[in-house]
């Protein structure tokens, strides 16, 4: 059995980078240039290293990584292949892990090297739209005059918003479906957890969830009723993480169950391991952003526009580091950054608002004045197709 070993780099690069593998590197590079000497140059190398190389990672790992047909161009063999396969795997699956060691060790360099270091511990449902604040945080925020590091900690919306009244975190970072209806699965999900007066809600970003499915859409699926279909193997997000609320509230305004989607038990960690696991060709379809369905180019059938909400107990909004977030969500350049990012716009970012202005549930005048609504504005993709059609 191989052993692995980790090692980290100290940079004063603001840009993060995943964790790289110098053989993964080496086989990428000749899979997509199809030759030692193409995959040389881009690398930046000579193709007497790169040769060397992949013949002293043979002999270590005793199996040929390519096949070397004399007149055809270099190809991975069959071992080589089911190692880059379970490097693509072990990336989306353990994301949001790597991400958490990740700033564990930031954080502690960042008090290192300046003791006047702000530090702001997150924890949050997974978001590519935080991961791209954390890595951008440094920079932007020195051209604010500010050192801002962003402690994130990915993990359910649930145990986000509970780290945040345990006192583990200054800032939680949950999602809802735009407008929730009251009396709805979100509303029972998340309120119990809110206070008003107590909780305060920062604008941070929309972006859209909806299917993510094999490129070209095989098995022709136009609506979320379609994955009920005995040939669809889905693949799930746990219990507590917000898309799971969102997923089974759009089963139940669909009239749909969970227990007849085959694969529905199946959970992945983060919206990236879900597209993986359809990119690899192990799954069919599962709910999540357009942003992670772009990056396995997958097909994304869009269902819904969610709000991406920042929450802070109303006594931390003074505190420096909490400050100096808020003038950075406010920023020119950080809200061009974010607009770049697939299904992604900018909400009022930065600033303050109160619960109520927010989630509909505590708007006692509003519920006078007229009944709750039986259910949430929809993309017609989340509707069960009509028996005619």
């Amino acid at each position: 059995m191989h052993r692995l070993a980790f090692h980290y780099t100290l940079s004063r690069d603001a840009q993060t980078r995943p964790v790289r593998n110098a053989l993964i590197e080496l086989l990428q590079a000749v899979a997509s240039q199809g030759s030692i000497s193409a995959a040389a140059r881009a690398l930046g190398l000579s193709y007497r290293h790169v040769w060397g190389e992949l013949k002293r990672w043979e002999n270590e790992l005793g199996n040929e990584l390519l096949q070397w047909d004399k007149g055809k161009s270099a190809r991975l063999s069959a071992f080589g292949e089911k190692l880059m396969w379970a490097e693509r795997q072990a990336q989306a699956r353990l994301a949001p892990q790597i991400e958490a060691l990740r700033a564990d060790l930031e954080t502690a360099f960042a008090v290192a090297f300046d003791a006047h270091a702000q530090v702001l511990t997150l924890y949050a449902s997974h978001d590519d739209g935080l991961a791209l604040l954390r890595e951008q945080a440094l920079a932007i925020g020195q051209d604010l005059g500010e050192r801002l590091h962003l402690d994130i900690r990915f993990c359910g919306s649930v145990d986000a918003i509970r780290a945040l009244n345990e006192g583990r975190c200054t800032l939680a970072g949950f999602h809802t479906i735009q407008s929730p209806a009251p009396g709805s699965l979100t509303e029972r999900t998340y309120k119990p957890l809110l206070q008003p007066g107590q909780h305060k809600i920062i604008g941070f970003a929309t972006r859209m969830q909806g299917l993510m499915l094999a490129p070209g859409n095989p098995l022709g699926i136009s609506r979320l009723a379609e994955v009920q279909q005995a040939s669809v193997r889905y693949v799930n997000r746990a219990l507590g993480t917000g898309t799971r609320v969102v997923l089974d509230q759009l089963l139940q305004q669909a009239g749909l169950a969970g227990d007849s989607i085959h694969g529905y038990q199946r959970t992945e960690p983060s919206h990236s391991a879900v597209a993986q696991a359809i990119a690899s060709g192990s799954a069919d379809a599962g709910l999540g952003i357009a942003a992670a369905a772009s990056a396995q180019g997958l097909h994304f059938l869009p269902l819904v526009q969610e709000s991406y909400h920042l929450v802070c107990l109303k006594s931390a909004l003074d505190e420096p580091a909490l400050q100096s977030l808020r003038q950075l969500l406010q920023s020119n350049a950080w809200t061009d950054s974010l607009a770049q990012l697939s299904g992604y716009t900018p909400e009022l970012s930065g600033q303050v608002r109160a619960l109520r202005k927010v989630l509909p549930w505590w708007d006692f005048a509003r519920a006078k004045r007229k009944p709750a609504p039986k259910g949430t504005t929809i993309s017609k993709f989340a509707q069960p197709r009509p028996a005619s059609a």
